[in-house]
């Protein structure tokens, strides 16, 4: 674990770029004083932020670059023009350099995965990377992948989900066993794909020591908080995502809408508004900002492009958090245990899609 935790920031990632990045840095230095920054990007742009705090520019040094990928390029674009050369890219370089612990970016996350992948690959036994975020639920949060890192899963790849999933659900919440779930379109063991039948097949047959496998979990379930961790493939995972975001969004509108409908609410309004500031707290999307890429040999954590600077701060603590549990070493022990593989020979070979 180490003293001072260095943190690679790609400055120019996101809807707004250094006017948010800064920010949000200062905020994470004033939650955590023991960091170090790198910051990739303009410095025409980034310099003048930076100057204007001085606790934060007496912990980063500025790395200019003129390249920034585009919101809308392609990975193929990313790693053609941008690769060695821009913000995003040099920002994982210096995490797999060493010069870094780990990167942030709230950039193009088709860009970013595919860079990350390039530049830091995917640790011995696993295919694919993965997102994984915090989901709020009424019981607390639980960890949900892969969020569209990847479209489609055989069982091999739902199963290093799973494990992946459960290193970072003991990191976040403290489980010496989490809870894990397979997405599915019933709870009953005959429903569903048969990719993740197998997969649920393998997780109940294995009974790993790193996790605890429940059983199918439905979409509703997700913010019921049934379980710590969440499994699926990422094309469903980022419709899941998106769908619950919009969600949040629509009842926020519809509750202020409501308030403000005669005199009558605005009244039981004013009653109200410390538990409405609660609720509103509690769903407040920026606490969740912030998706590790899981499965490469390096962390890096995607930030929302259009966060503000608190949200981007949350981002980072994330990954400071990821850091100084060691989420590296948490994950190597989950798939390889001490001595005996946790996952089966002929899940840990090719053949997966």
């Amino acid at each position: 674990m180490p003293n001072r935790v260095r943190i690679a920031l790609d400055a120019m990632g996101g809807d707004i770029g250094p006017a948010v990045v800064i920010p949000g840095a200062q905020l994470c230095l004033e939650r955590h004083p023991g960091v170090e920054f790198l910051l990739f990007g303009d410095s025409a742009l980034i310099a003048p932020l930076v100057d204007a705090r001085p606790r934060l520019k007496a912990v980063s040094r500025i790395v200019h670059t003129d390249i920034a990928i585009a919101m809308d390029a392609k990975p193929s674009q990313a790693l053609r023009q941008g690769r060695w050369k821009s913000s995003m890219a040099l920002a994982i370089d210096a995490v797999k350099r060493g010069d870094a612990d780990l990167a942030v970016s709230a950039g193009n996350t088709g860009a970013l995965m595919a860079l990350a992948k390039f530049q830091l690959k995917t640790m011995p036994g696993i295919s694919r990377p993965a997102i994984a975020a915090r989901w709020p639920t009424v019981r607390g949060e639980s960890i949900v992948l892969d969020l569209g890192a990847s479209i489609g899963a055989d069982a091999a790849h739902l199963v290093d989900l799973a494990v992946m999933g459960g290193a970072m659900a003991r990191i976040l919440f403290g489980r010496e066993r989490p809870t894990v779930g397979l997405l599915n379109i019933g709870v009953e063991e005959v429903k569903g794909l048969e990719p993740v039948r197998e997969a649920g097949r393998i997780l109940r047959e294995h009974n790993f020591p790193f996790i605890e496998y429940t059983g199918y979990v439905e979409g509703d379930d997700i913010g019921q908080g049934v379980v710590d961790v969440v499994v699926t493939e990422g094309f469903a995972g980022n419709i899941a995502l998106k769908a619950a975001e919009g969600t949040a969004r629509q009842i926020a509108h519809l509750l202020k809408a409501a308030m403000g409908r005669s005199i009558w609410t605005r009244i039981g309004y004013l009653f109200a508004k410390d538990a409405l500031r609660s609720l509103a707290g509690s769903m407040d999307p920026r606490k969740a900002n912030g998706g590790v890429f899981l499965g490469l040999n390096g962390v890096v954590i995607k930030s929302h492009g259009g966060t503000d600077a608190e949200g981007f701060a949350y981002a980072v603590d994330m990954g400071y958090d990821m850091i100084r549990h060691d989420l590296l070493a948490q994950i190597g022990q989950t798939l390889v245990g001490k001595g005996d593989s946790l996952v089966p020979p002929r899940l840990t070979g090719g053949g997966r899609s």
